[in-house]
Order: structure tokens, then sequence, then C-alpha cells
């Protein structure tokens, strides 16, 4: 994949003995640290992020284009790890996964379109590899972009925001499903990378 070339592995930097020794030592020593500066439940979910990145997502891109939806799920624990270091898992816990759960999937198809070649070299069956006309990658983002309009809107519902906060979700949503939307009909290189910078204005803004 041309565009991991400059990277340490495939620059010949590092070994890969080197960076697996690197990754188990991270692993382990963050996992530890998140169980002794909160609660178990933290350091769980960041091992649970960890066994289904590497051990379930990373072998299924060789595999099927459903380890983007796969890949989804640990990506999406993140915010998961953070509220149960500050509090109890919930209802508002379970609505930050969904947003990032549901934002995560036309990002990846957007970038997955872009790179569809560097994939296809490298082996990873992508669903825009496997297809590549595009309809069904289209057809998902605009799918996953429409879903994350009322979801966006939760934290208001459950009282964790004001009006304000509901009409700039809906206002970024929308604007994320126009893109999305612009994807599926044009299916060019273009349209994925305004798509893909849709996604990366999108999810800051909402948080924020």
């Amino acid at each position: 994949m041309h565009r991991a070339d400059p990277r340490p592995l495939p620059a010949g930097r590092w070994s890969p003995a080197r960076a697996i020794l690197w990754g188990i030592a991270l692993s382990i020593a963050g996992t530890a640290y998140l169980a002794m500066t909160t609660n178990h439940i933290p350091a769980g979910l960041a091992a649970l992020t960890l066994i289904l990145y590497l051990f379930l997502y990373t072998p299924l891109k060789r595999i099927t284009p459903l380890n983007t939806l796969v890949g989804a799920f640990p990506g999406a624990l993140p915010p998961l790890i953070g509220w149960s270091a500050a509090g109890k898992l919930d209802a508002a816990a379970g609505t930050l996964f969904a947003i990032v759960f549901l934002w995560q999937m036309p990002h990846f198809y957007a970038i997955a379109s872009l790179y569809r070649e560097d994939y296809r070299r490298g082996g990873f069956k992508m669903l825009p590899v496997v297809e590549p006309e595009g309809k069904g990658t289209g057809a998902r983002a605009v799918l996953y972009s429409a879903a994350l309009v009322p979801i966006a809107w939760m934290p208001t519902i459950l009282g964790l925001t004001g009006w304000g906060y509901a009409a700039g979700a809906v206002v970024l949503s929308l604007g994320f499903w126009l893109a999305a939307m612009h994807f599926a009909r044009e299916r060019s290189d273009t349209a994925a990378r305004k798509l893909f910078l849709a996604s990366v204005i999108y999810l800051p803004l909402l948080l924020a």
C-alpha cells in the first residue's frame, strides 16, 4: 500500500518483532494504568477494544467487507471507557457509543473509496474493492448517516444538552447526510473526498 510506505514498518525502520513487542508493552501498560487510576470497567473495556480490533477486525480485513461494520464496535468503545471512568454506564454512554459507531461507517467508506487501489494491492476486502461500481458503498453511507439524524438528538432527549445543541445537531447531521447522498449519486473520488471532509468536520463540532 503506497500510502503506508513512509510508516516505520514498511519503510524498514522497525522490525515486525520490535513493533509487536512495543505494541504488547503499550497495551499492557495502558490497561494497567486505567485499572489502577480509575476502576475495572474502563480497564476491561480497553482490553475488549484491543481484543476486538486485533483479533477480529484486523483478520477480517482479508476475508470479508463486513470488516468495516465489525471494526466500528471497537472504534466506538473509547467514549464508554471515558464515561465509565467518570461515572456509571447508562443511556447517555450508549448514545455516545451509537453516535460514534454510526459516524464511522460513512467516514471509512469514504476512505476505502479514495484508497481502493491501495487496499486492493494490500489484499484487503474493503467494500469498494469487492464492489467497484460503488452502489452498495454509497447506499450504506446514506443509510448510516441518515440514522445519525435522530440518534444525534438523543443527548437532548436524555436531558444532557439543551435545545441549542439539538438545533446544531440537526444542521450538522443533515449536512453529513447530504454529503453522503452526493457520494452515492456521483460515486467519484471527488465526492468521496467531500464526504471524508464532512465526516472530520461533523464529529468534533457535534461533540463540542
